[in-house]
């Protein structure tokens, strides 16, 4: 990040820290806040770069206040802030330009007051608008399986600077992982999607097929990089940045070049040869989790077919047999809603994606 740029989370840190903490102090002495950056932006997950400042990024925030103080104070606050933040901080403008017509702004220059980023709101109800219920009374199995796993990393990703109210930290220790045995279905059902495929890759190309083959790859490899996610505990963010999420894992320095290989080949045999090193890998990862009895990783041909696979539904198997919860010994083998849809029109909209996930789950 040469050429002083600063990265989005620390410039939000400072921002709250020295300039609306201490306005705050100053004119509003006493008024209990929580002060974080969650949410969507590339700089909560910490994948920013100087290419992202050019929308929704800059000095922001989000003040939290009671529902009380939002009543009272929320608007003196904003204004207060508007004819009070310095201009510029640490070389970048505090004013945002009016939201485009896909709801982006920009930083811009401005004289006078600014039109700043610092959200005033209160917690609760910027929580449930953000994911779909309220996460202080509570997180049901509707909650973890109609929830995006991009949405749960953007609360318990970012930073919370304050927490006066004492609401966010325990907020996020709540969402910081799935229970056990959500995380066992998830993961079951996370290769069950890979078993569900993994013969493909060499069917197609034996076929002649060498596009589907390779799309059929790309799935597979799309889908191992989600199970190695979820197995190290980490929300798959979406697909932007599911390479740079992967790469930060223990076992992304040795995979990633298998996987780049596999999506890179140009016939079948050396794609499935890259996806079955792969795929040993993570049964071996599996294994080494202790979440079930030892599963054997290695490949093997599929049947009778000469192709190399894990049989995968071997492990969704041996998860599924360490389920306790009978609610979740029920469900229907789809996994978590962004296991199944793929549609970003469809996973964003809250309301829209929990009847998508109560559907499913009948």
């Amino acid at each position: 990040m040469g050429d002083g740029h600063v990265r989005g989370l620390e410039l939000s840190r400072r921002f709250y820290l020295e300039a609306v903490a201490p306005l705050l102090a100053r004119r509003f002495g006493g008024l209990t806040h929580t002060a974080a950056l969650l949410g969507p932006g590339s700089e909560v997950l910490g994948y920013d770069t100087e290419r992202s400042t050019d929308h929704d990024w800059g000095p922001r925030l989000q003040l939290f206040l009671s529902p009380e103080d939002v009543a009272a104070d929320g608007e003196a606050v904003d204004a207060m802030l508007a004819g009070s933040l310095p201009p510029w901080f640490l070389g970048y403008p505090t004013n945002f330009g009016p939201a485009g017509g896909n709801g982006t702004r920009h930083m811009e220059p401005a004289d006078g007051p600014v039109r700043h980023e610092v959200v005033v709101a209160e917690p609760t109800a910027w929580l449930t608008g953000h994911l779909g219920f309220d996460p202080t009374a509570g997180v049901g199995l509707s909650d973890w399986l109609a929830t995006p796993t991009q949405t749960l990393a953007e609360i318990t990703a970012g930073e919370v600077f304050h927490d006066g109210l004492g609401v966010l930290l325990p907020v996020r220790r709540r969402l910081a992982w799935y229970p056990g045995d959500v995380w066992r279905y998830v993961v079951a059902c996370q290769w069950r999607r890979i078993c569900q495929e993994e013969a493909f890759v060499g069917r197609a190309g034996e076929a002649g097929d060498e596009l589907g083959s390779a799309v059929t790859c790309a799935r597979l490899v799309r889908d191992l990089i989600r199970l190695a996610l979820l197995m190290h505990r980490r929300y798959p963010p979406y697909g932007k940045w599911l390479g740079s999420a992967f790469a930060a894992l223990p076992c992304g320095p040795a995979l990633a070049p298998v996987l780049r290989a596999a999506v890179s080949a140009t016939g079948w045999r050396e794609r499935e040869r890259h996806l079955a090193t792969a795929y040993e890998a993570l049964a071996a990862l599996h294994n080494d989790l202790g979440l079930t009895a030892p599963v054997d990783p290695r490949t093997r041909p599929y049947h009778s077919r000469p192709f190399r696979v894990l049989h995968a539904e071997r492990f969704t198997e041996a998860l599924l047999e360490t389920i306790a919860d009978p609610e979740v010994r029920r469900l229907p083998l789809t996994g978590a809603v962004d296991q199944y849809v793929d549609s970003t029109d469809a996973l964003y909209e809250r309301s829209r994606v929990r009847r998508v996930a109560g559907a499913v789950r009948g």
